[in-house]
């Protein structure tokens, strides 16, 4: 049996969230049972080849797919959050997006110095949260060795703002 073609379950949405944009909606993907288990089967062996110890998903749907790709392997799994969405001490950093700022928080004591890590999400885009995402990991000591998405625009060039191996399941060209 082949590779099941994910794209077909890729629904595309007009002007969402605002006019001139094209949306590409993952829910129709994971609610497809066959294509679910598809997904999460290639995203565990493209990750595998990243080397990482432990899988650092950004919210909320890197939750989604980082969740069952970390238990497929054997790994744990760090939330980075909006925020005020996680108790106890944590990490902030901030960062830029195309019309607005934004953060990411992480809790203080869920990486080990030196630890692998692997970012996952959903969509690399502009690349401005992926790399963010790098940057505060970093910043509370870990390596990050890579990172996987299920999809890219690769028109958007999200990859130019990377400075790691980016593994992805489906591009977009425009």
């Amino acid at each position: 049996m082949g590779i099941m073609d994910l794209k077909q379950h890729i629904r595309t949405v007009p002007d969402f969230p605002r006019p001139g944009i094209l949306f590409y909606d993952i829910a129709t993907l994971f609610a497809h049972p066959e294509a679910l288990k598809s997904t999460v089967e290639q995203m565990t062996e493209r990750v595998r080849g990243l080397n990482g110890s432990i899988l650092a998903g950004i919210e909320s749907r890197g939750f989604l797919i980082g969740t069952p790709v970390a238990h497929a392997l054997g790994f744990g799994f760090i939330m980075l959050r909006k925020t005020g969405k996680l108790p106890g001490a944590v990490t902030s950093l901030g960062y830029d997006l195309e019309y607005g700022s934004a953060a990411l928080e992480i809790q203080v004591d869920m990486v080990v110095p030196g630890q692998k890590v692997i970012l996952i999400d959903d969509l690399l885009a502009t690349g401005g949260t992926l790399a963010a995402a790098a940057r505060l990991l970093r910043k509370v000591g870990a390596e990050v060795v890579g990172a996987a998405c299920i999809l890219e625009l690769s028109f958007l060039k999200g990859r130019d703002k990377l400075d790691l191996p980016i593994e992805v399941l489906l591009s977009y060209d425009g």
